[in-house]
């Protein structure tokens, strides 16, 4: 069942409260979190929604900037980093909306973005969620838009590089389900918390986000969770939003330890101690191989720099 334009004021009338809260959790992206703000303004104009801001100790005037450009946002003002899955609770347990939007502080929605989302949720009651198509600074499609399940084999696939040279195979391209066209919706396992709807009863069954996850994982773990109880996760095609993918965070060496780190606490959860085990020999080797090829890729970077600069001189 698809709901058209015209029905959506019907439907708007019978809403009287909150229809979709919008949870941002912002960490030093002042300039981006102003750009995302004002874009959600202009996509929300047929829905009844709200805006809260969970800032985490920025030092870049974001406070100031919601109290003087945003006052209508509602905002906590935490007093040191809790982390993208703990700040996006503290939004979820004041939200009064129908829907709960998870979006990252470094997006810029299109004006339909959020009335098609809420629309498709509105018409598929078994959607517990929707991620959506998105694209990165340079209009580059961000294969992270539509996952797969991280399990050892997918995980095995992705590190030694055959889901990239294989991208139209079903099993070598699991983990970014990359033989599933981009511009049509399809029910995924993985959706990224850049851009995450979920229907308010169904985190009241499967629960809030895992504050095990300090920074990544926290939305595979909750997409995992939701299809558990029973739900279904869409990536949503028909409209999309730039991600200016790592402003809020700099994907450095420790970084990209921490985010396998987070995958290692996934596997322990949710996978058999068999393949538990072997996915944890796979994301050590991928610490190694990532951090080593970051560090050797700085070394290259600080030594051609030092040697432009006393050619120059």
């Amino acid at each position: 069942m698809l709901i058209q334009k015209n029905e959506l004021n019907i439907l708007i009338v019978y809403f009287r409260h909150v229809q979709v809260s919008i949870c941002i959790v912002n960490y030093n992206v002042k300039y981006f979190l102003e750009k995302c703000i004002h874009s959600v303004l202009k996509a929300s104009k047929n829905l009844k929604i709200e805006i809260i801001v969970v800032d985490n100790n920025s030092v870049d005037g974001s406070l100031s900037l919601i109290k003087e450009k945003f006052p209508s946002v509602k905002l906590i003002a935490n007093t040191n980093n809790k982390g993208f899955a703990a700040a996006n609770n503290q939004a979820i347990k004041i939200a009064s909306g129908k829907y709960i939007l998870l979006l990252n502080p470094d997006t810029v929605l299109q004006e339909d973005t959020l009335e098609k989302s809420f629309i498709f949720m509105e018409a598929n009651k078994n959607a517990g969620a929707l991620g959506i198509k998105m694209f990165n600074g340079d209009g580059d499609f961000l294969p992270e838009s539509k996952r797969g399940l991280p399990k050892p084999s997918v995980a095995f696939y992705k590190l030694f590089g055959l889901a990239k040279l294989f991208p139209q195979s079903k099993k070598f391209g699991q983990y970014h389900l990359t033989y599933l066209d981009k511009n049509k919706n399809h029910e995924v396992d993985v959706l990224s918390g850049a851009y995450m709807m979920l229907r308010k009863e169904t985190l009241d069954k499967v629960g809030l986000l895992d504050e095990s996850y300090f920074m990544y994982g926290e939305d595979i773990d909750l997409s995992f969770r939701i299809k558990l109880a029973g739900f279904k996760n869409y990536y949503f095609a028909e409209s999309s939003i730039i991600h200016y993918k790592g402003k809020s965070t700099k994907y450095d060496v420790q970084n990209i330890i921490t985010f396998y780190k987070t995958m290692a606490i996934f596997a322990t959860k949710h996978f058999t101690s068999n393949n538990s085990r072997v996915f944890l020999i796979l994301i050590h080797c991928a610490i190694m191989l990532r951090a080593g090829a970051a560090l050797i890729a700085r070394f290259f970077k600080r030594f051609f720099s030092s040697h432009s600069s006393k050619i120059e001189l």
